[in-house]
């Protein structure tokens, strides 16, 4: 049986998702516990980033499958506020790399909406003790990518130092291995099961790391570097 946190005053919540059932789902679930209280919220991430800036809040549970701004992005842009705010990712995706970024750029924790009747309370608890929370599943999810990331950048050539090819994360490569093949952002979605605007997330990152700022320029620099597509090619 889940024990009371001994907080002074209940812990302030923001719910961010563009699904407004879920959210109205997942306010509830929370109101019913003794220690927190959702007090807004926010279809988007520009709405939620108003609100935490407003409210400051202990803590937001996140979508990353957003309109505009992703979840991710979401999360880097409220490092940048300075305020205390903690941020649990509340997301259907369970693929490692965005569990990666997600950790990477500040998320406090990782539940997927399918735990949620199981995972949420627990993670809201480690969280707002200050700790960091991943289910199990996930966190063995976690440390291989991780593991295999820093593996792959320990064995990289100091020759190829300035292919910035080998920055990409495998999920970037299979991205752009489609993109070389002529696929469209709805192509590639259909392909990895992702959706476009996880796709486009991918797409940012690739544009970040490769110095470019679109499609036709990191298509070329792949091709220029000799980058070989991974992915199969499908018809577009």
């Amino acid at each position: 049986m889940r024990r009371t946190m001994d907080f002074k005053r209940k812990q302030k919540v923001i719910v961010v998702d563009d699904k407004y059932e879920h959210a109205s789902g997942v306010r509830e679930l929370v109101n019913l516990e003794n220690d927190y209280e959702v007090i807004a919220n926010a279809g988007n991430a520009s709405v939620a980033i108003s609100l935490i800036k407003k409210y400051q809040p202990d803590i937001v549970l996140m979508d990353i499958n957003m309109p505009e701004l992703d979840g991710i992005n979401a999360i880097a842009e409220i490092q940048k506020l300075n305020v205390k705010t903690r941020v649990i990712v509340l997301t259907a995706y369970d693929d490692a790399d965005l569990i990666y970024r997600a950790m990477k750029v500040g998320a406090a924790g990782y539940v997927l909406k399918t735990m949620v009747s199981a995972q949420l309370i627990k993670a809201l608890d480690e969280v707002s003790m200050g700790k960091i929370y991943l289910p199990n599943v996930l966190c063995s999810k976690f440390f291989e990518y991780f593991q295999d990331f820093e593996n792959n950048a320990l064995n990289q050539n100091d020759d190829d130092e300035e292919n910035l090819l080998h920055y990409l994360t495998n999920r970037e490569e299979e991205v752009l291995s489609l993109l070389l093949e002529g696929a469209t952002y709805k192509d590639v979605a259909r392909e990895l099961f992702i959706s476009e605007t996880t796709v486009k997330t991918h797409v940012n990152n690739i544009f970040q790391k490769l110095q470019v700022k679109e499609k036709t320029q990191a298509v070329l620099y792949a091709i220029n570097k000799g980058f070989k597509p991974k992915a199969k090619k499908i018809a577009v």
